[in-house]
């Protein structure tokens, strides 16, 4: 996995800045949603370029990571877990009210029409960023700083999520405080989550992270297919192909060349 260097910072506390750093996009894009009206096709092709370059992330560093450290069998395993796990509790979420969170348009309800739905979609976006802040601090493992694709990867998917979201929020009557409540606490607990991986699995065996990484590859695969994508087929339709294989084809060129 390409990383970038580590310095003399210690390990936990760079897995905790990363993690963090990683999740200040939500609220770059969420503060760019608040005070700037951004075209829909916008946002959307942003999303389908972050699908894009997360999943060359996934296909080049997690899993082929995962399966060199841990074996075909242990990955496969992690990785159906991860998306199987995140199905089952993303349609619990939908159920109240999350289902559209990263929707821009008028999809996402009120707390009149839906009840309980400002929690769930604030959980529903944790659950987004978790598997993924993780993935960030085990990088760090080993000393060999963070690994760039994947920093990249998360960076760039976070933008257009709080942006296309957050246009959601604000549209649905949801006020300032609850929205950027909302993505400044994800992007702390992205950051919490990233240190907690670094801490929790330093000593871990090999196989152990290799199968965890799996799992989170394959939760984030699934978040991308069942939130990002149909939010950027929505607006750039037939284009939406397209513009994610340039954000693939960018992140592997990024991953070979560094």
């Amino acid at each position: 996995m390409t990383a970038l260097a580590q310095g003399a910072v210690p390990g936990w506390l760079q897995a905790g800045g990363w993690g963090l750093f990683a999740g200040a996009a939500l609220v770059v894009g969420a503060a760019i949603a608040w005070t700037v009206r951004v075209p829909p096709r916008v946002v959307a092709s942003v999303m389908a370029f972050g699908a894009g370059v997360l999943i060359s992330a996934l296909a080049f560093d997690l899993m082929d990571e995962a399966e060199r450290t841990g074996g075909l069998l242990p990955t496969a395993c992690g990785f159906v877990g991860g998306a199987l796990a995140y199905v089952l509790a993303n349609s619990v979420l939908a159920r109240h009210g999350a289902r559209h969170r990263k929707r821009s348009h008028d999809r996402q309800p009120t707390e009149e029409h839906s009840a309980g739905s400002g929690a769930a979609i604030a959980i529903g976006a944790l659950l987004d960023g978790i598997p993924e802040s993780v993935v960030l601090g085990i990088s760090l493992i080993g000393g060999q700083g963070v690994g760039l694709p994947v920093l990249a990867a998360v960076f760039i998917s976070n933008l257009p999520e709080g942006l296309s979201s957050a246009a959601g929020m604000k549209q649905a009557g949801r006020s300032a405080r609850y929205v950027f409540g909302v993505w400044i606490g994800i992007a702390v607990i992205s950051g919490i989550s990233a240190l907690l991986g670094y801490l929790l699995l330093s000593d871990a065996a090999p196989s152990v992270i290799a199968v965890i990484t799996a799992i989170a590859a394959g939760a984030i695969l699934a978040m991308i297919a069942d939130t990002m994508m149909p939010e950027a087929f929505e607006e750039t339709h037939i284009f939406t192909g397209l513009i994610t294989t340039v954000g693939f084809l960018i992140a592997f060129a990024i991953e070979r060349a560094s």
